[in-house]
C-alpha cells in the first residue's frame, strides 16, 4: 500500500526495514527516533500528491497507526472531517477515509462497530467511510469459528444497513469493479461501504509465525496455491493481451528498480517529514 498506492519512496521503505540511521534535532532539540523494534516501522505514514489518468491530482495522506491496528480509525474520520469543515466541502464529495481492515480485527475489536455507529450522526457523519478488510481467514492464527458468531468477518456492519461487497482476492479484474462500485455508491448515498476481500495469507504473521504449526491443512493448500499475480498474467498471454516477452520484460524492469532503490537505500537518511503529513495549506 505505501508503494504502489501512496507511492512512499521505496528507498525510504528498505532503510526502514533494514534499520538505517534515525532522524534527529527536527523535532526537538534533543532529537527524535521513529522507528523502534517489532513491527512499528510497518505502521509509518507518509502523503503524497497523485496525478490521475484524467490529468488530475489527488492527496493521498496515510495516516501512521500504532500496533493496535483499529485504534487509528477514528483519528482518520476526524481529520477527514476536518479538512471538509476548513475547506468548505459541505457536499463531502471531494475528501474521503478510507480504512484498512483485517478480519479479525473488524469482527472482534469493538473501536469498528462504535466508528460504524457513529458515521450517521449530524455532528460525526464526513459522507461515508470505504472499509477495506483484507480476509485472509484466519486473522492472526485463529480459524472463524473459534474468533465469531457470525459467517463473515463484515457481519457487524449489517448493523446500520450498508452495502457490503465480497470478491475474490485471486480475480483481480473483479476486485477492481467492486472498489468502483463502492466508491460510486459511497459518493451518491454518502454512506460507508465495505468491501470484503477473500484471499489467503501466504507467510506467518511476521517473522516468527509459523503457520504449518496452528492451520496445517491450510497452508499445505495455500503453497500448492499459484499468487494472484501469476493467474492474472497467465490470463493475460492466453488472451493476447501481451506477449510472453512483454512480460518478462516487466518483471525485469520491476526487479532492477527493487535493486536500484535498495542500493540508494543504503545511503538514504531520513527525516521526520518523510512519514508526517504535511502542513495543510490554507487551513
Amino acid at each position: 500500500v505505501r508503494a504502489n498506492v501512496v507511492r512512499k519512496p521505496l528507498q525510504q521503505i528498505f532503510n526502514e526495514f533494514k534499520g538505517g540511521p534515525k532522524p534527529s534535532g527536527e523535532l526537538s532539540a534533543g532529537g527524535s527516533s521513529y522507528t523502534g523494534s517489532g513491527d512499528v516501522k510497518y505502521h509509518l505514514g507518509t502523503s503524497y500528491d497523485r496525478p490521475t489518468l484524467r490529468g488530475g491530482r489527488i492527496h493521498l495522506s496515510l495516516v501512521a497507526n500504532p500496533s493496535h491496528l483499529e485504534a487509528v480509525n477514528t483519528v482518520v474520520i476526524g481529520k477527514t472531517r476536518a479538512k471538509q469543515f476548513y475547506l468548505n466541502d459541505q457536499e463531502r464529495r471531494k475528501h474521503m477515509s478510507v480504512l484498512l481492515h483485517g478480519d479479525g480485527a473488524f469482527s472482534g475489536q469493538g473501536i469498528v462497530y462504535e466508528t460504524l455507529d457513529m458515521s450517521q450522526l449530524p455532528e460525526y457523519t464526513i459522507g461515508g467511510t470505504l472499509h477495506i478488510v483484507v480476509n485472509n481467514q484466519v486473522a492472526f492464527t485463529t480459524d472463524p469459528k473459534y474468533s465469531r458468531s457470525s459467517p463473515y468477518c463484515t457481519d457487524v456492519a449489517k448493523g446500520i444497513n450498508i452495502p457490503v461487497f465480497h470478491v475474490n482476492g485471486d480475480d483481480v479484474e473483479a476486485v477492481a469493479q467492486v472498489f468502483e462500485l463502492a466508491v460510486e455508491w459511497r459518493q451518491h448515498w454518502k454512506t460507508d461501504v465495505v468491501v470484503d476481500i477473500v484471499c489467503y495469507r501466504k507467510y506467518g504473521h511476521n517473522e516468527i509465525d509459523e503457520p504449518m504449526f496452528t492451520q496445517p491443512m491450510m497452508y499445505k493448500v495455500i503453497k500448492q496455491h499459484r499468487s494472484s499475480h501469476q493467474q492474472y498474467a497467465d490470463k493475460l498471454v492466453t488472451e493476447g493481451t501481451i506477449t510472453p516477452d512483454e512480460l518478462n520484460s516487466v518483471h525485469a524492469g520491476i526487479t532492477a528498480t527493487l535493486e536500484k532503490e535498495y542500493e540508494d537505500s543504503k545511503h538514504y537518511i531520513p527525516k521526520p517529514r518523510d512519514w508526517l503529513p504535511p502542513p495543510w495549506g490554507g487551513v
